[in-house]
């Protein structure tokens, strides 16, 4: 089993087997946003919905075709108890519906989400927004790329002033910490969003900074990460340390999500 971020063949053979396989587990979402659906709250008074429970179980049937071997995390199978081991090799973070709160509320901005983890580093990820019919994924090896109905192109953060920086804040959990931080970097422009459409606002330059300081799952952000770091951001814990996953429990400490600062620049 590999410890080390797949080179650039194994990064594209990986994505050919994944990118349709999060386009169907899309379209199993489509078929129940496009009809009436009730939420369920979960133990943890998170909502659930058929749709995710439908998206997650064909994205984990195709990945034990796709690599067998590797370990799957997935958001709705660990609230049944399913949690597998994993170590430092490879394994995959699933949320096959993120934003249910968008979703029930009919905003359009929900993406489900597989990334892939390899020593603890998000090397590898794809984030569909069905509503959108838009796809951003990325690896390490290839770089990170938008494809939607007018086709595909490379995406890449903006060089950003660190005096005229504009947030991506979450449309649902946005709090009070979040606000302090905003107004302690003198940041007054906001694009609100949901789900880890947030990751991609900045990947492809629509934005330059997304503070999070609420509870994350690794779920959450995973594949974000990866479409963000491909594209030339960073992702920091409050530190200012990598945030890394295999963490006890998958759960996130606070972030900053950075696109493309100024060179010496401090992104404290």
């Amino acid at each position: 089993m590999t410890t080390t971020a797949p080179d650039s063949a194994t990064a594209r053979r990986l994505l050919d087997g994944l990118l349709p396989l999060v386009a169907c587990a899309a379209a199993r979402v489509l078929e129940v946003y496009a009809g009436d659906f009730t939420a369920r709250t979960k133990a943890d008074r998170s909502p659930v919905t058929e749709a995710d429970e439908r998206a997650e179980a064909v994205i984990l049937e195709g990945l034990a075709r796709l690599t067998p071997d590797w370990p799957v995390v997935a958001e709705e199978a660990v609230a049944r108890g399913a949690v597998p081991r994993v170590g430092d090799g490879p394994f995959w973070l699933v949320d096959p519906l993120d934003g249910t709160r968008e979703f029930v509320a009919r905003r359009g901005e929900f993406t489900v989400n597989v990334g892939l983890v390899v020593d603890g580093r998000s090397v590898l990820g794809v984030v569909t927004a069905p509503a959108l019919a838009t796809t951003w994924y990325g690896a390490a090896a290839l770089g990170a790329f938008r494809q939607d109905r007018e086709g595909c192109r490379p995406i890449r953060v903006r060089r950003a002033d660190p005096a005229r920086l504009v947030a991506v804040a979450s449309r649902s959990h946005r709090d009070p910490e979040t606000d302090a931080w905003l107004a302690r970097h003198g940041i007054r422009e906001t694009v609100a969003a949901g789900s880890s459409l947030k990751f991609c606002v900045i990947a492809e330059g629509g934005a330059d900074v997304y503070p999070r300081f609420g509870r994350t799952m690794e779920w959450d952000t995973a594949a974000g990460q990866a479409v963000l770091e491909a594209a030339g951001g960073r992702v920091l814990t409050v530190d200012g340390t990598p945030l890394r996953y295999a963490k006890p429990g998958f759960v996130n400490p606070g972030f900053v999500a950075w696109g493309g600062l100024e060179p010496g620049s401090d992104p404290a």
